[in-house]
């Protein structure tokens, strides 16, 4: 009983524990977001999904710069042609202090952050346009820690992309879930190494 009783005050006490090592100089997230996906549930309706992988890297406390991918693909309806989303570039992050601007960070167990992304993306339609030009978005997010490495988020983003193809600008806001994974450098730099 004494067992069970310390063990849930350790968890309890993490729970509550203000997320701050993740976040530091020299520390890596990797990650992804399952962005504006929905699945038709009529018959012969549609879908839509898409993924985004990125990883950064944390060149000063709260600040991550990095990559990311966009991969994505969509069907208006069943008999309609299938739409391919891709996009690559770079990313940076702002993740807010608690306290900040005043802004308190839920049950002191995570963090708000700004995110921003530029690079070079476009779309392609089966037999239909298609466009590349410059991928761009921001918006706010908030990352949970699930435990001390691992973060469930989720973000809302203004995201545009200026075409130079058969269509001009073109922009949206979606609503993304994901999860980032936060590695100490030497940790990382462990797992690297076991890979070679």
């Amino acid at each position: 009983m004494k067992k069970l009783i310390f063990g849930a005050a350790v968890l309890v006490t993490g729970l509550f524990s203000t997320a701050n090592a993740q976040i530091q100089e020299g520390n890596w997230m990797v990650g992804s977001s399952l962005v504006t996906s929905n699945f038709g549930l009529n018959t012969g309706a549609g879908y839509s999904i898409a993924l985004q992988p990125k990883a950064a890297y944390f060149i000063k406390d709260n600040v991550a710069l990095g990559a990311y991918v966009d991969l994505g693909i969509s069907k208006a309806t069943k008999g309609s042609p299938t739409a391919f989303d891709y996009g690559v570039g770079a990313l940076g992050r702002y993740f807010i202090s608690p306290g900040e601007a005043g802004v308190d960070n839920l049950l002191n167990h995570g963090r708000w952050f700004f995110e921003g992304n530029v690079g070079v993306g476009g779309y392609s339609v089966e037999n239909g346009p298609s466009t590349t030009g410059l991928d761009f978005g921001v918006g706010p997010g908030y990352s949970y820690f699930i435990t001390p490495n691992i973060g469930v988020e989720g973000l809302v983003k203004y995201k545009g992309r200026a075409g130079f193809g058969s269509e001009g600008l073109n922009s949206n806001i979606t609503f993304n879930v994901g999860f980032s994974i936060y590695l100490p450098s030497g940790q990382a730099k462990r797992i690297a190494n076991e890979a070679k």
